[in-house]
């Protein structure tokens, strides 16, 4: 059977381009960028965090925040997200609900991906709130709302 549309077109056509960061060690009770918002607003369709190496058994919560360029840093979600001792392979994605809630965790990957959330020119950070080992990377998707806008990973 011929196909018509491969997964990547459909991807695309769904929740637009996508940009993917390396596994990077956490910031350590740090704010960090992990991705760069440039040349105008984006609109952010999906954005998961993967587990590449263990995170250490102990409080580590973690945060996502807008950091626009002009303006204040947004929280996208609240500080209670606590990745414990998560297992490589588990995940983090933004919640439903902007900005009052943690993210949303899974154990092995399965889970919610599609939201929108609105990114000026700036930085999209994680923070966290422990020194902990582990990794993680990360996958973003997001559709331009400004010709010439795009999202690089930092």
């Amino acid at each position: 059977m011929t196909t018509i549309i491969q997964g990547s077109q459909l991807r695309k056509l769904i929740f637009g381009n996508i940009v993917t960061r390396a596994a990077a060690a956490l910031p350590q009770t740090a704010q960090s960028a992990i991705f760069n918002v440039v040349g105008g607003d984006v609109l952010i369709t999906s954005l998961v965090g993967e587990v590449t190496t263990a995170i250490q058994a102990q409080a580590t919560t973690v945060q996502i925040i807008g950091n626009p360029t002009t303006g204040t840093d947004v929280n996208w979600t609240n500080s209670t997200g606590d990745i414990n001792g998560k297992e490589i392979g588990s995940t983090v994605v933004l919640p439903a609900a902007f900005g009052g809630t943690a993210l949303v965790q899974t154990a092995g990957g399965n889970g919610l991906a599609g939201i929108a959330y609105l990114a000026r020119v700036g930085t999209i950070d994680l923070k966290t709130g422990a020194s902990s080992t582990g990794a993680m990377k990360w996958y973003l998707t997001y559709v331009p709302l400004d010709d010439g806008a795009s999202v690089t990973a930092a």
